[in-house]
């Protein structure tokens, strides 16, 4: 019930743009409605029509986004059966990028396409002249998503063309890229606009709806990759002062159904589907993760990409619970006390004796409910899992960082504790800045595992060669080429990274 209200209202609020055949919604007044009876939220339509396509979109909730942020780090692989999606495994796990390949394509296009959708929602609430707080808050989503898609962007591309107008024709894609500080500076100018405009909460009617506390936690995000170490940890700080948000209890919680839209939740992609699995308002995000095992029955759960290494198993102190609660072993119970169903898995095929499963571990963070996969007969697309993007973790992990590289030690252990004592790990004391960036950068692989961090953490802190060079990472691989059917389609305007 918590999610079936915003999803509807996704769906239907954006019916009219695709469709342009439904003359009312529920109890609003007709689509036909004059510019005075638009004078409130005359663009709401629009702004559920973003979230509907970022939920949508492959660049944001499947394998191009996935491949992206978790396959080139050393917490995960392709993974799945060897032959299947094979050419994924040179560019991502192995880092010969390729400039024209669909999974790179598709994350380019449909950042753009979020982008643009952002910027027409925006353009109307211009034309209509509205200036009420309502519509203020919808134009503060869409900017906050906006500033969303070009974060990722600047973080893959480096160097992006921006696109600050509305776009009414391909040749207006073809613009040249602007610098990685003027990205930033572009981003900045929308979070703040977010921060100042949107509500601290939308209240029940709208769990998972973009709030101020989002915009604040996504504007720190981008000041910490910037190593603006006072301004991040001022903004993390405003936030954990605020009191909305807090640790949840149970860290293999945050992951399940009931943890969805928690205390820790600061930005989550919603989905949907009804309890009998009649209406499907889901993505595939945790479908492309399953366990794959197609000839072991009631063990085929999805796609099985995505798999943990044995890298990332042995990162863990012992004891840490979060190590049963992020990866799923073959061959193994799933351990109930981390948040398994008291289920055990069959062998894998590096086991004696060998078994079905294609890989040694899996991503149990999107690990589904057997009775809700039975429930809604989707047994291998559990497709009703939020896809979690910000956690309040990730604010306090921000906040003892920027301290501890703002020679605020003391305070930086305070924070790192707070994430320790959640699962019972033992407190970290200060001895000095080189020990305590050890132990915040631990704290963040095996807080994170798997949600798409590592990758993009060992490049800003200047580790990636170091840590990805035996897997054939150079320094020039933390940008990734711009796909070339984009280079092709502008001729000379947008031109190659230098460095591709």
């Amino acid at each position: 019930m918590k999610k079936t209200r915003i999803i509807f209202y996704v769906v239907l609020l954006a019916m009219p743009i695709l469709f342009g055949g439904c003359k009312k919604f529920l109890d609003r007044k007709p689509l036909t409605a004059t510019l005075g009876d638009l004078n409130q939220g005359g663009i709401e339509a629009e702004i559920f029509g973003l979230y509907s396509n970022l939920r949508n979109s492959a660049g944001f909730t499947s394998i191009p986004w996935i491949g992206i942020h978790d396959f080139r780090s050393d917490d995960s692989e392709k993974g799945s059966d060897a032959a299947d999606g094979a050419e994924w495994v040179a560019p991502f796990d192995q880092f010969q990028y390729v400039k024209d390949l669909w999974a790179t394509n598709t994350y380019w296009d449909d950042h753009v396409s979020l982008i643009s959708l952002a910027n027409s929602a925006i353009a109307k609430a211009d034309s209509l002249g509205v200036n009420d707080a309502i519509t203020r808050a919808n134009i503060a989503e869409a900017r906050f998503l906006r500033a969303y898609s070009y974060f990722d962007m600047v973080r893959t591309f480096g160097e992006v063309p921006i696109y600050d107008k509305k776009i009414n024709a391909s040749a207006d894609l073809c613009i040249a890229k602007s610098s990685v500080a003027n990205v930033y500076a572009f981003i900045d100018q929308d979070l703040q606009f977010a921060r100042a405009n949107l509500p601290t909460t939308w209240g029940a009617q709208y769990p998972g709806r973009l709030t101020s506390g989002a915009a604040a936690a996504l504007h720190a995000k981008s000041y910490l990759y910037r190593q603006q170490w006072a301004t991040t940890l001022g903004v993390a700080q405003q936030i954990i002062n605020s009191g909305t948000y807090a640790l949840f209890p149970s860290y293999f919680g945050i992951f399940k159904d009931a943890g969805e839209n928690s205390s820790e939740s600061i930005f989550e992609i919603q989905a949907y589907v009804s309890p009998n699995g009649a209406v499907d308002q889901g993505m595939v995000y945790a479908t492309t993760q399953g366990v794959r095992a197609a000839t072991a029955t009631g063990w085929n759960l999805g796609w099985g990409w995505n798999t943990p290494t044995d890298n990332l198993v042995n990162a863990f102190e012992a004891n840490d619970p979060r190590k049963g609660s992020t990866i799923l072993f073959s061959g193994q119970s799933d351990d109930p006390a981390t948040g398994g169903y008291g289920r055990v898995l069959p062998n894998s095929i590096f086991d004696i004796p060998a078994g079905p499963l294609p890989r040694k571990y899996w991503n149990k963070k999107i690990y589904a409910d057997p009775a809700k996969r039975a429930a809604t007969n989707h047994s291998d697309n559990p497709s009703w899992i939020n896809k979690r993007v910000i956690r309040y973790a990730d604010v306090v992990l921000m906040a003892a960082e920027a301290a501890n590289e703002s020679a605020n030690g003391i305070l930086a252990a305070t924070y790192l504790n707070m994430v320790r004592a959640r699962v019972s790990m033992p407190a970290v004391a200060f001895v000095n800045q080189a020990q305590m960036r050890a132990a915040i950068k631990h704290e963040r692989r095996v807080e994170f595992g798997v949600e798409g961090e590592r990758f993009f953490d060992l490049v800003r802190w200047g580790d990636a060669v170091s840590v990805l060079g035996p897997l054939g990472y150079t320094h020039r691989a933390r940008y990734y080429p711009i796909p070339q059917p984009v280079i092709n389609r502008c001729g000379t305007t947008i031109v190659q990274n230098p460095e591709w």
